[in-house]
């Protein structure tokens, strides 16, 4: 499905688990973009970055606007496979079937309350290593260190669109994985940030309860109308 020049996968969060489980399986590399429509806008503003987005195997809606988006041409998407869930679902799998997990990402204090509780919350996946995302001047070093962690699951938190570029930069240099970039994922599991109450998801608000929580992003939403207007102006050039 083509959300201006985007390909999002066509699919529920089911589907997209049942394909990244047989990958696994097979011990294939994957690359996954979560994508809301700030994605899609700075994508559209820099070349570079969706080249990066064109190289991911699935670009999955992680935002009730690319829902809205969707529907607005026409062609609405099946449903929003928010990142995060996305992620708790592959570490329960993980948890399941014994797999390795490699964390990227995020401050270091965050890291030293997040692995507890993955240890905690998911004590039969095996923590095949996990580093800051402060690296700047040692790449090679956790290059290293994610390659030798034979990870079936890497996630990378360095927020868009550094953790996609990191991603596609690496990618060739890793013998399997399923590498996704969740951005302050890591902060909700450290319990350093609160999620949504399920009320607040539900009713489609996640992102105003995150901009109370962070006033600093209101910038970031200004792009929210302005994604919705070219979203008009791109069905009304399809209706010609």
């Amino acid at each position: 499905m083509d959300i201006l020049g985007v390909e999002f996968d066509y699919t529920t969060q089911q589907e997209i688990l049942s394909i990244l489980q047989e990958k696994i399986k097979r011990n294939k590399k994957a690359f996954i973009v979560t994508a809301n429509p700030e994605i899609v806008m700075y994508a559209n503003k820099d070349p570079q970055y969706m080249h990066i987005l064109q190289f991911a195997n699935h670009i999955i809606a992680d935002g009730i606007g690319v829902i809205l988006g969707s529907k607005i041409v026409r062609k609405p998407l099946p449903e929003r496979i928010a990142g995060f869930d996305l992620m708790v679902e592959l570490l329960s799998i993980a948890n399941q079937e014994g797999l390795r997990v490699f964390f990227l990402g995020a401050k270091e204090q965050t890291l030293e309350q997040m692995i507890p509780k993955i240890k905690r919350d998911y004590p039969k996946l095996v923590i095949a290593g996990y580093h800051h995302g402060f690296f700047k001047g040692q790449e090679h070093k956790v290059n290293e260190m994610v390659k030798e962690a034979k990870a079936d699951l890497v996630f990378v938190a360095l927020g868009f669109p550094k953790q996609e570029e990191w991603i596609q930069k690496n990618l060739d240099s890793f013998e399997k994985g399923i590498f996704m970039g969740i951005g302050g994922s890591f902060d909700i599991l450290a319990g350093t940030m609160k999620r949504a109450p399920a009320f607040w998801r539900k009713l489609n608000l996640e992102w105003l309860h995150r901009l109370i929580q962070q006033p600093s992003r209101w910038k970031r939403m200004l792009v929210l109308p302005i994604f919705v207007k070219k979203m008009f102006q791109y069905r009304r050039k399809r209706l010609r």
